[in-house]
């Protein structure tokens, strides 16, 4: 029988569940029994929740683990322009066949049985690192932590970068409620990594490991990291490195990168590795500079910039970065979920642009209208306007200042968008 393509078979698993988000390990569970357990064949895996930095803290992690010789599996999501970049096997993307083959196997064994999209493609995840010989795993939680797909594994490390506010019909309203969903990726007696935390989020953190009896490595008390003199300082109870700053621009990159030290130390390995996770890691859509393609066409002179960020932390770290760049005027073109608060993302940005352009996101159906986003931002206190796309913004731009900075932004959903159609 010959196997159907992966986005045909990707098309049939949205149809599986009325939901696209249900938090339970159930159906899971039952799947992967099915499939006669694959999670339980995997490389030794480091866990990682939390609600920003995860896959920049993920790509510094295999970063090192590649430049000591390692072998690396890795697991994140959402895709940006396409789905296989969601399954890296030691060190590359997933190719067509092999992706196709699990899809197919998982649908098949599933049947008729409700289940997510989220899950069933964890699920073939599984199958393929089991399947594949590398030494490291690497898996980023989807949504939460507790009842996330990917937490039917007992990992050997488990990292929670920041937590905040974010998906509160999902995980609860207040911080302590996020934070205990995050924190149910903590396992009895596995050590735990904490990036910075609020005093009311490290409380849940702190009280969920000790009844683990699960071993903390938390920012602020057992390691520190920091920036001196344009260099990355970072520094435990082994001691001080001096390090290059991160290749991914931005100072919250400061900790994230100290939270795969951290990881790499544990994991014991050196500082050449250590440096290769500030050096070589590469995270598309995090304050990623465009240098070729249609919208450079459209505006050769401008400073082109796309960021995925999405929420308020996402808001205030794209301000942070934007405030250390040289001063330019600077315009957003920004497009956003209605899930979203967008009011909330966009306050943190008013001081440091000098207009933002509104979009539609194309081809999304939870998209805000653009001119929902339009007033949005003039709540927040920045001067906006509608346009009918990315495209023609950047143009509208160009043709005001040739030499603008420019950064689309608002979504990871807008992201994938400029990077399929941008090539």
């Amino acid at each position: 029988m010959t196997t159907l393509p992966s986005d045909v078979l990707l098309d049939r698993m949205m149809t599986l569940h009325p939901k696209v988000i249900d938090l339970t390990l159930d159906r899971v569970h039952r799947l992967l029994g099915l499939l006669g357990n694959p999670e339980r064949a995997i490389p030794p895996a480091i866990h990682i929740a939390g609600t920003n930095g995860k896959g920049s803290t993920q790509a510094m992690i295999r970063a090192g683990l590649e430049q000591a010789g390692k072998k690396v599996h890795a697991y994140t999501s959402p895709h940006l322009a396409r789905f296989h970049e969601r399954i890296r096997l030691a060190g590359a993307l997933i190719e067509e066949p092999a992706l196709a083959a699990l899809l197919d196997e998982c649908v098949a064994k599933n049947g008729p049985d409700e289940i997510t999209f989220f899950e069933i493609t964890t699920c073939a995840a599984f199958l393929a690192f089991a399947r594949t010989p590398a030494d490291w795993t690497l898996l980023e939680v989807g949504l939460g932590g507790r009842l996330d797909a990917t937490n039917v594994i007992t990992p050997c490390l488990s990292i929670i970068t920041p937590v905040s506010m974010d998906h509160e019909s999902f995980l609860g309203d207040t911080l302590a409620k996020i934070a205990s969903e995050k924190a149910g990726i903590i396992k009895r007696g596995i050590p735990v990594i904490l990036g910075p935390q609020t005093d009311e989020g490290l409380q849940v953190m702190e009280a969920t490991a000790a009844r683990l009896g699960a071993p903390i490595l938390a920012h602020g008390q057992h390691w520190q990291a920091w920036e001196e003199r344009g260099r990355l300082i970072y520094q435990d109870e082994n001691g001080l490195l001096d390090l290059p700053l991160p290749n991914l621009p931005g100072p919250h990159q400061i900790q994230n990168a100290g939270a795969a030290i951290t990881a790499l130390r544990i994991l014991g390995h050196d500082e050449a590795a250590c440096e290769a996770a500030v050096t070589r890691a590469e995270w598309p859509a995090r304050m990623q500079r465009l240098r070729r393609g249609p919208l450079i066409d459209l505006a050769p002179k401008a400073e082109l910039w796309l960021d995925g960020g999405h929420n308020p932390a996402g808001g205030e770290a794209v301000a942070a970065t934007l405030s250390r760049m040289p001063a330019r005027e600077t315009h957003l073109v920004c497009g956003m979920l209605n899930t979203k608060d967008v009011t909330g993302y966009m306050r943190p940005l008013a001081p440091h642009v000098t207009r933002l352009h509104a979009v539609s996101i194309p081809g999304e159906k939870n998209t805000l209208p653009a001119e929902a986003t339009r007033d949005a931002a003039r709540s927040a206190g920045i001067d906006a306007t509608a346009a009918p796309s990315v495209a023609e913004a950047v143009a509208a731009i160009a043709a005001t200042n040739p030499e603008a900075r420019i950064l689309i932004c608002g979504s990871l959903y807008l992201a994938g968008a400029i990077l399929r159609e941008n090539g």
